[in-house]
């Protein structure tokens, strides 16, 4: 199964709701656990056995891992697995991006099948240009991947880059949604998504509309942060993201994580969220 069809299941059984897994040292004290990556491990386990059968998918943040160095890499690894036994959809937050050798090496971390840090999707940056970005494109769609590109996110510095004007008179983030679009419209056929989603933050009002970005024509997946404790709700989704609700993968972390370490209480935080977005 591709990813886009996977990621449709899960959204069709579980909702549309994302849990991050982002084990900051606040997070780490309030559930009793050590700053180390033996406590970022529990953690992180935690989290999968409360989303397993109450959320589509899981983003690990793979910096709260890597401070941790070699025993933290090791603890995204078992995380990565038990989200993969748990049928999950794992969505690594690691934002990579570069050129050449360098990004196919970043592919193949990640993206191949087998690899010790395997996932089903990956976060990357365009802002080198998105063909940049070819190597993992090819590896996602080889094997069935999925990669998210930043392209509206949800902080406050974003639009002076993804809001500027190239060459051709688009916006950057617009440029990056319609080579989306044509990597998606060659590779997902009829599908209402391809391998190709979009990051695009649930706080950025009105902005799809003044850069004129059609969401719906790119057939993408939209991984959007903004919910929860950055304060969009079920007002923004479905303003910002008319018409495109459905491919709307709602990401959220601190306003569930406060709610641990018990299990009860996890499944209780992810149930409400998504009770109130999309209920």
């Amino acid at each position: 199964m591709n990813y886009a069809k996977k990621l449709a299941a899960r959204m069709r059984e579980y909702g549309q709701v994302c849990v991050g897994i982002d084990p900051h040292q606040n997070l780490l004290e309030r559930w009793g656990l050590e700053n180390s990556a033996k406590g970022a491990l529990e953690f992180g386990l935690r989290t999968v056995e409360a989303a397993a059968e109450n959320a589509a998918a899981v983003k690990p943040q793979s910096a709260l891992f890597e401070c941790y160095g070699s025993a933290g890499i090791a603890a995204l690894e078992k995380i990565l697995q038990a989200a993969r036994d748990a049928g999950l959809v794992s969505i690594l937050d690691v934002k990579r991006g570069d050129i050449g050798s360098t990004m196919a090496a970043y592919a193949r971390a990640y993206l191949a099948k087998g690899a010790p840090l395997e996932a089903d999707a990956i976060t990357v940056s365009p802002y080198l240009g998105f063909g940049s970005l070819r190597p993992a494109v090819d590896l996602a769609i080889e094997n069935g991947k999925g990669l998210y590109v930043l392209g509206l996110t949800s902080n406050p510095e974003g639009p002076e880059v993804q809001q500027a004007t190239t060459a051709n008179g688009y916006s950057v983030a617009k440029y990056v949604v319609e080579h989306a679009a044509e990597v998606n419209n060659s590779a997902c056929g009829n599908s209402h998504m391809g391998p190709i989603g979009i990051v695009a933050g649930a706080t950025i009002g009105d902005v799809l509309k003044k850069l004129n970005i059609n969401l719906s024509n790119a057939k993408v997946s939209i991984l959007s942060p903004g919910f929860g404790a950055q304060g969009a709700g079920k007002q923004e989704l479905a303003s910002v993201f008319k018409g495109v609700q459905e491919n709307v993968l709602a990401s959220a972390s601190r306003s569930i994580l406060m709610n641990g370490p018990d299990k009860a209480d996890l499944v209780k935080a992810i149930q409400s969220f998504r009770t109130q977005l999309f209920e």
